[in-house]
């Protein structure tokens, strides 16, 4: 049996417009500016897809599957071969016409693998909204 957790960061505040960050994050080859150093292995990314390897999960699917233009980008993803969570950014703009993003996570967790990964899906959650607001190549997309 399991039930779906919910994760929500922050809102950040980002250098960009909202336009920019659509078209950067609608295109999953340009997470890969979000990812630490020795945190993932095996990076693989096209448009709309990636997979990747996590020590201790194995190998992690992602795909977007929903898309509202410069409000909300959602990817779902296969872990442990399981289709077991969904990435939502929410995007809004600010009283300087800058973009604001919130990222949400849900994932079936049954409880004790929700009380082992809360704490890193939180500072997962946490640590991709800083890195959004401290980024500054919004328009270089890859193409």
């Amino acid at each position: 049996m399991t039930n779906l957790s919910y994760f929500e960061s922050r809102s950040g505040n980002l250098s960009c417009k909202a336009p920019e960050l659509y078209g950067f994050v609608t295109d999953i080859r340009n997470f890969e500016q979000f990812i630490p150093n020795g945190v993932i292995s095996n990076w693989n990314a096209e448009r709309e897809s990636c997979s990747f390897n996590v020590s201790m999960i194995g190998t992690v699917s992602v795909r977007l599957v929903e898309k509202e233009e410069f409000t909300k980008v959602m990817y779902i993803g296969d872990a442990l071969k399981k289709n077991d969570f969904s990435l939502t950014l929410k995007i809004s703009v600010n009283d300087k016409n800058q973009a604001c993003v919130s990222v949400s996570l849900s994932a079936n967790l049954n409880p004790m693998m929700k009380m082992m990964a809360a704490k890193p899906i939180v500072q997962f959650l946490e640590r991709l909204i800083d890195e959004m607001e401290s980024f500054r190549g919004w328009e270089k997309t890859k193409e």
